[in-house]
């Protein structure tokens, strides 16, 4: 017999309330006791490429990052700082009782522990890596200060010994291309000097 998939349906109040938290600026605070496994909340924001989103936000600008951006899919970003709902306020934490679903392009955050009354909602953000961070990134730019038992210092994704391969590998390749393009423009540069000596020797010639 096929297995058949309940789907899970949003409250209709909103189960928690957003106030200042101990974490980070603000944060989601459950106003009532939230089952484990329950839905919580849709993501909302406005729909953005993932070009659009690097245009308009700088990373390295700040002393940190902060953003309210969400990669609902390969070539979808949800901005809630635009249009969005107070899931933004729910904070990172490597311990976390909540996390987010994405469902068709759309992101839920579901309740994976028993939450009391007056609990901080939390969920692991896990911000993918592409090979480009520092260590100084890692613990300054990406840092996490949620204080649990088994903190990894940092809101990126963790690096297993698969994934820290392939990042290597990318960093490697990156590093061959720029090196490429910079040889190119090297011997770009060597040709236009020599070619315009040439012309410089030729007209003294003709004024011989």
């Amino acid at each position: 017999m096929a297995r058949r998939t309940v789907k899970k349906q949003l409250p209709l109040d909103q189960p928690f309330v957003v106030r200042k938290s101990r974490i980070a600026g603000k944060g989601a605070f459950a106003n009532r006791t939230i089952k484990k496994g329950e839905r919580l909340i849709e993501y909302l924001g406005e729909r953005l490429t993932h070009a659009q989103s690097d245009a308009r936000y700088d990373d390295h600008a700040g002393g940190a990052h902060h953003t309210f951006l969400f990669n609902a899919n390969p070539s979808t970003v949800i901005d809630a700082y635009v249009g969005g709902n107070d899931a933004r306020f729910i904070n990172h934490s490597c311990a976390p009782n909540c996390e987010s679903e994405i469902e068709r392009g759309r992101v839920f955050v579901d309740a994976i522990k028993r939450i009391r009354k007056g609990g901080e909602l939390f969920y692991d953000y896990a911000y993918g890596r592409d090979g480009t961070e520092t260590p100084e990134d890692e613990t300054g730019l990406y840092g996490c200060c949620c204080g649990s038992r088994n903190c990894r210092g940092s809101i990126l994704e963790e690096v297993t010994e698969v994934k820290k391969a392939r990042l290597e590998a990318g960093a490697r390749r990156r590093g061959a291309q720029e090196e490429r393009a910079a040889a190119r423009t090297a011997n770009k540069t060597k040709a236009k000097k020599k070619s315009k000596s040439k012309k410089n020797t030729t007209k003294t010639k003709k004024r011989r």
